[in-house]
């Protein structure tokens, strides 16, 4: 495998200035005062709206403010909205935002172009926060070229299959222990009506990298198919990543939730939340909240390993982690969130004020040896640590690849490339052209970067 470039090209530039742009435009939910950058005993977070995030917002005033004396101003957006806002003020080195939610797909990047403090230092220095106790493939995401820490997890993830036990028990079906998505068409077409106005399945087809892209490639992983071969030839136009493409779409317009290609993962979650569908492919991180004490599926959702066709395994590897911006004027603060917000404290303070299922989990041992977290989380952490230490991001389908990823391309442009893939692949779910049309425009985008990339 070979290591992506550590020069900006052409694409790459024009996705950090299409950020540039956008940011302005989006509005999101502030808890503080944020300005030109943070000062004196404040710090200015900006991250993701997931539900744990959100949690994390309601409990930080009385528990790390109160006991540190640092303020923490938060801004929190949907995802695609976040993305394009941290590019825009990380690649700028504006220092407006002193933590940020981070992948790690952006982390080695960012790393690459100086954008992030690393925090090997700050590791050394704090032996409570215990690094070694992070799980092994999140360590290893977070890491530069360079070996150096970039990045603190705030919960992992892999993705897996949920279903309706309770359901399937009544219709008289039954979930292999390691499904093929033959069979979970199959099972999509007999459990859709099971009960009124359910759907067999939840997909996603919100439109961005992160969202449709995530799960529909590792699809084409397990199909046989690749964005690019180890010679950086573009082959969305292959036989396999058509079948892969249609096999996708075809299941979630025939068996998906209503509105496919405005749902992302939020809108997945609220589906299978509400018994809209009777199963659901995507991120593990998604069972705290099923099978929180809330939710009305409590207790009635099965997990099963993600579904395979021609590889062994499937699942995906990502985090939301904390990355520090290189130029915060308060690093040293902001390293005591993210070792708050990361550590194990921080862990045990949801397990006791809101559940231990709640947790932020998948990035840390102790959290698997905790025997709280295991007894209510009973239903999926080991589902979830096995599908986290089984994913292979260098080496996630049938052939070599030029870059790492599994649900991704590790390379700066794929932010660009794989947002406007993700419309053309949403359009054909809304049915506003063809799979082959989709492809065909996919396939010309991504020649594009086979032309920077081919013969290195």
């Amino acid at each position: 495998m070979r290591t992506p470039s550590r020069r900006r090209p052409r694409a790459a530039l024009a996705a950090v200035a299409a950020g540039t742009l956008l940011a302005p435009l989006l509005s999101g939910c502030w808890t503080g005062a944020g300005g030109a950058g943070s000062g004196g005993d404040a710090i200015n977070v900006l991250m993701v709206n997931n539900p744990q995030m959100q949690e994390l917002r309601k409990l930080t005033a009385a528990h790390f403010t109160k006991r540190t004396g640092i303020e923490v101003n938060f801004t929190v957006l949907p995802e695609n909205d976040v993305r394009d806002k941290i590019s825009q003020d990380f690649a700028n080195q504006a220092g407006q935002y002193d933590v940020a939610t981070l992948s790690n797909y952006e982390i080695p990047i960012y790393a690459r172009n100086g954008w992030l403090e690393e925090m090997d230092r700050y590791v050394a220095k704090d032996r409570a926060f215990d690094q070694e106790d992070i799980l092994k493939p999140m360590r290893q995401s977070l890491t530069g070229d360079d070996g150096k820490l970039y990045g603190q997890p705030f919960y992992g993830e892999s993705s897996f299959l949920m279903y309706r036990k309770d359901v399937f028990a009544e219709r008289g079906l039954t979930m292999p222990e390691r499904p093929t998505w033959r069979q979970v068409a199959d099972l999509a077409a007999k459990a859709d009506g099971a009960e009124p106005g359910m759907k067999g399945i939840c997909l996603r087809g919100l439109p961005g990298w992160g969202e449709v892209m995530a799960p529909l490639t590792t699809v084409v992983n397990t199909f046989g198919g690749t964005w690019f071969d180890k010679d950086w030839k573009a082959r969305l136009d292959s036989p396999e990543f058509e079948r892969a493409t249609r096999f996708y779409v075809d299941l979630v317009r025939e068996h998906g939730e209503s509105g496919a290609a405005q749902s992302g993962f939020a809108e997945c979650l609220n589906n299978m939340t509400q018994g809209k569908v009777a199963m659901w492919y995507d991120a593990t991180s998604a069972a705290g909240s099923l099978e929180a004490d809330d939710s009305p599926v409590k207790g009635d959702i099965g997990y099963v390993p993600a579904p395979v066709e021609r590889t062994e395994s499937s699942g995906w590897l990502y985090t939301w982690a904390w990355g520090i911006q290189k130029a915060s004027r308060n690093p040293d603060k902001a390293w005591k969130f993210v070792s708050w917000a990361s550590g194990k404290e921080y862990e045990e303070l949801v397990g006791d004020e809101i559940g231990w299922s709640n947790v932020p989990a998948g990035k840390r041992e102790s959290t698997y040896a905790n025997p709280d977290y295991r007894a209510e989380a009973a239903a999926f952490q080991e589902m979830t640590r096995e599908a986290i230490e089984g994913a292979r991001p260098t080496d996630p389908g049938v052939q070599p690849r030029p870059a790492p990823g599994i649900q991704f391309v590790g390379i700066p442009e794929f932010t660009d490339l794989g947002t406007k893939v993700s419309l053309e692949i949403s359009a054909a779910i809304a049915g506003r052209q063809s799979v082959e049309s989709a492809l065909r425009k996919a396939q010309a985008l991504a020649e594009q970067i086979s032309e920077e990339y081919e013969g290195r």
